[in-house]
């Protein structure tokens, strides 16, 4: 694959706001099985967003520059999901903060209040008796 057919992946990372000036590459030997070959090239591809500090290293395909392409949207999947892990605990503490500014019903309103009644005679039970006057 050349860099003229990744036009979706270009679109794909300008609107993640991810820079090619952003990113260091290197291209390192790879590792695993494959023998000679694979531990003399320098195939698999490591990438580096310096701004967010995200890494991600490709050694899928034979092909340096199909490693490249896939180590590049690997970085967007990465940028992806953190986004989305933002906005989910964005949602879940405002779940949590109208669930607690909630409106009670009365029925639950008077329960609490009677075990907070119940809970004080407890207390006041406890207290010695020369405590009391």
């Amino acid at each position: 694959m050349e860099w003229k057919e990744d036009s979706d992946l270009v679109r794909r990372l300008e609107a993640l706001g991810i820079e090619e000036s952003e990113i260091i590459e290197r291209f390192v030997k790879g590792t695993g099985p494959g023998g000679q070959k694979i531990n003399k090239t320098a195939s698999c591809v490591y990438l580096k967003h310096i701004p967010s500090g995200t890494e991600v290293k490709c050694q899928d395909e034979r092909s340096l520059a199909l490693n490249r392409h896939r180590a590049r949207v690997r970085l967007c999947e990465a940028f992806e999901e953190a986004i989305q892990k933002r906005q989910q605990a964005t949602q879940k503490t405002r779940a949590k903060v109208r669930f607690q500014k909630r409106k009670r019903s009365p029925r639950q309103k008077a329960k609490i209040v009677s075990t907070k009644r119940q809970h004080g005679r407890k207390k006041s039970l406890r207290k010695r008796p020369s405590e009391e006057s």
